[in-house]
């Protein structure tokens, strides 16, 4: 939100107090308080008026530091907050003439305890940014609505990431940025999936602690600064020191919560029956039987919404005119070896039996008069569960658990965006606070029923709305895309974006969900989403099955579904570094290249992991261009090698796309690629890549870790739990282990 005209006005209607000075500091349970009027104080006659701005200066954690703004403290007390984790490290409160500091591990607040109003955060002696005459305040706008406001300087060269799935550019400099949860597709400036925390690569990031709207200018109405604000009385933000990216997610997804690890077999093919399509079990049963006789390794098939009788969403009621024995249905389903997915969301249509039912009961979100809240917008007098409410969960976790007793096994949770201010919430909450978070309590509702009867290795979603801390109820998906490659691109965007604001496992729709994607288009979709976190064939008013666009899409389907299974032992431990350090499987290139300048702005190409770039392919023809960091790099592929820093330019076929392999990894390749969840190091084969003289390297494989060193023009492998069969390879060299050999050795050419 823009307060000013230019640099000298205030825009029309526009009133703006500033802190001007510290007038006393004060220590109060391991905190600084500060207060500062917002006028010069020359005169006692200067202490007569306000408004004074009173500023806590705390630390939750190392290398943490909040900042809470407060201008009148008289207003009620009014959720939903945040859950935050906060550890007992102590911070360290100094003094001098000139400055109030306070110290969490390496990151200090340093505050002028004498002339103008200056803010400070210094890592090891240096600033990182700053807050000055007047960058935070008060301010009104032409409506009379009370906004805190606050400004972080942004030095020269410093890029900006983060703030949730968003579909434009991955630097957010120059953009505004509402964060306010919208079902906006995406192709607009709209987000489904909003997160008050941006990432910079200049050794820190800020999270802003207020789940309702917050306007974030980016370099935008004052270019050299980060401006955000909300309209509220009290406003706290959180200074987080890396230096590197890595260390800036690790820190953010302590405070605010890590991914839970997907069961393998989540990270297998995805098959939808799509959305607005004619479909029963007939139809079910030829995709799927369509998939075994073509070698199609599928995983997972997902019922859409017409599992339900329509007007009926949600009733959680199987429509028996298509689906007359769905027990019988799910269970010739598991015979298959399928897991079962079924879309739901949070909204009660007026014709759906449970209407009635969470209305005498009260469970649906009410007006202020005490009626039902109800709109005709997506379903015909839908009402939404009020999750703020204990018992309107149970309710809605109950009709969750008969169909996990059916034989479900996960939920596709999609909506939970458009909520509505005009409402009194059970438990008292702000409407404006709890529009954005209740994206958080409804999908935390699902993934606890999950958790409590599949166990916590099993738990699993496919969501689409998301704020701070949502990244705990994993998997999250792009929504509703075009078949387009622009959409294509704007969709990796927005993965990328999220994994920059926390979020470890992310997918989309392969082929985009509105309109019919061409042949070539729909191939190019496929090498994407196959090397992505999570794979799903899903459209809106046509079947995704590949024999439906041509026989050339079967086989591209089924290159890169093996290909991703064999490189599950890769990808799964991937993903235990998502979910303990809370790292994204799908980097954006800075994340592992922070000192790159030609990585800052990179986002049509991605990190898969720490060791494998991907360069989606955005052409028919197959031409594209992608940038290689420093070293020696190998495409997996085929073998050949391209050494950077530089840009390079290709053409692909349909059964290739830019996978490249970092010097000095080591990749373990599975011996299974028809299937996500077997023992990855039963068979696996260690592949090392362009290892020196003196690397070693430890590789995680399961319960086994692996350790590659290169002596000379030697390399030797050891296994730390010998009992599976297992293989060295380096170029066209390998070497086999038969099970309970400890330790390989392969020469080099």
């Amino acid at each position: 939100m823009k307060f000013t005209d230019g640099y000298w006005l205030l825009r029309e209607g526009v009133t703006a107090a500033h802190p001007a000075q510290v007038l006393d500091v004060a220590e109060s349970d391991g905190a600084l308080e500060i207060h500062a009027p917002t006028r010069p104080v020359r005169s006692r006659g200067d202490l007569l008026t306000g408004p004074v701005l009173t500023v806590r200066a705390h630390a939750p954690m190392p290398d943490v530091i909040g900042l809470t703004l407060t201008h009148f403290t008289g207003g009620p007390s009014r959720g939903p907050d945040f859950e935050l984790t906060r550890s007992d490290a102590a911070a360290e409160i100094s003094y001098d003439d000139e400055h109030a500091t306070l110290t969490s591990g390496a990151l200090s607040v340093r505050l002028a305890r004498g002339g103008p109003w200056h803010v400070e955060f210094l890592a090891h002696g240096r600033t990182l940014t700053s807050s000055g005459h007047k960058n935070a305040g008060i301010m009104r706008d032409a409506s009379g609505a009370h906004h805190l406001r606050e400004q972080l300087v942004l030095k020269v060269g410093t890029s900006v990431y983060g703030l949730g799935e968003r579909f434009g550019p991955l630097v957010k400099n120059g953009q505004v940025v509402d964060v306010w949860q919208a079902d906006g597709g995406t192709c607009s400036e709209q987000a489904y999936k909003n997160v008050p925390f941006f990432l910079t690569d200049a050794g820190y990031g800020v999270f802003v602690d207020h789940p309702g709207q917050v306007s974030f200018e980016v370099a935008s109405e004052v270019v050299s600064r980060v401006q955000f604000s909300a309209e509220t009385q009290e406003l706290t933000y959180y200074v987080i020191h890396g230096p590197t990216p890595k260390e800036i997610l690790r820190k953010y997804t302590a405070l605010t919560g890590r991914p839970a690890l997907p069961p393998a077999w989540s990270f297998g093919l995805w098959l939808s029956t799509s959305f607005t399509t004619s479909y029963d079990e007939e139809t079910v049963t030829s995709f799927i039987e369509g998939m075994r006789e073509r070698e199609l390794p599928l995983s997972v098939f997902h019922f859409d919404c017409f599992w339900m009788r329509e007007f009926h969403w949600c009733d959680f009621t199987w429509d028996t005119r298509v689906f007359p024995d769905p027990e019988g249905m799910l269970a010739r389903l598991k015979a298959r070896d399928l897991r079962v997915s079924v879309w739901i969301n949070p909204y009660i249509a007026q014709r759906s039996p449970l209407f009635a039912e969470g209305k005498a009961l009260g469970h649906l979100l009410r007006r202020p008069d005490g009626g039902v809240w109800q709109w005709d917008l997506w379903q015909p007098g839908m009402a939404l569960v009020d999750f703020t409410s204990p018992a309107a969960r149970d309710w809605y976790a109950a009709k969750l658990e008969a169909l996990l007793d059916q034989g479900v096994d996960c939920f596709k949770t999609d909506f939970g965006e458009r909520v509505p201010l005009d409402v009194v919430w059970s438990d008292g909450s702000d409407p404006e606070r709890m529009h954005n978070y209740y994206a958080y309590l409804y999908n935390r509702t699902v993934f606890e029923v999950l958790r409590k009867h599949r166990g916590e290795q099993e738990a699993v979603l496919f969501a689409r709305s998301a704020t701070a801390g949502s990244q705990q109820f994993p998997v999250h998906w792009g929504g509703d895309c075009e078949a387009t490659y622009e959409s294509m691109a704007e969709s990796l965007r927005g993965g990328l974006s999220l994994g920059l604001s926390g979020f470890g496992f992310w997918s989309h729709d392969i082929g985009g969900f509105e309109g019919t994607p061409t042949p070539a288009l729909f191939k190019r979709w496929l090498a994407f989403g196959l090397l992505s976190s999570h794979s799903r064939l899903h459209g809106s008013s046509s079947y995704r099955v590949p024999w439906h666009f041509d026989e050339e899409s079967v086989e591209v389907a089924r290159h890169f579904t093996r290909l991703k299974l064999r490189l599950m032992p890769y990808l799964y431990e991937t993903a235990r570094t998502a979910h303990a350090e809370g790292l994204p499987m799908m980097r954006a290139m800075v994340l592992e290249f922070p000192d790159d300048p030609g990585c800052a702005h990179l986002e049509r190409q991605y990190m898969l992991g720490p060791d494998l770039l991907v360069a989606p392919v955005f052409s028919d023809e197959g031409d594209v261009t992608y940038y290689v960091p420093e070293g020696t790099w190998t495409h997996y592929l085929t073998g050949a090698t391209v050494t950077g820093p530089r840009w390079v330019r290709e053409r692909h076929g349909f059964l290739s796309a830019p996978l490249l392999v970092r010097p000095g990894a080591v990749i373990p390749v599975g011996a299974r690629d028809d299937r996500p969840d077997y023992d990855h190091a039963d068979g696996v084969t260690l592949r090392a890549y362009g290892l020196r003289p003196g690397d070693e390297v430890t590789v995680p494989v399961g319960d086994v870790t692996f350790t590659v060193v290169r002596e000379g023009n030697t390399l030797r492998a050891t296994c730390g739990a010998p009992a599976a069969a297992w293989s060295l390879a380096a170029g066209d060299r390998e070497v086999q282990a038969p099970p309970g050999t400890g330790a390989l050795t392969l020469e080099l050419d």
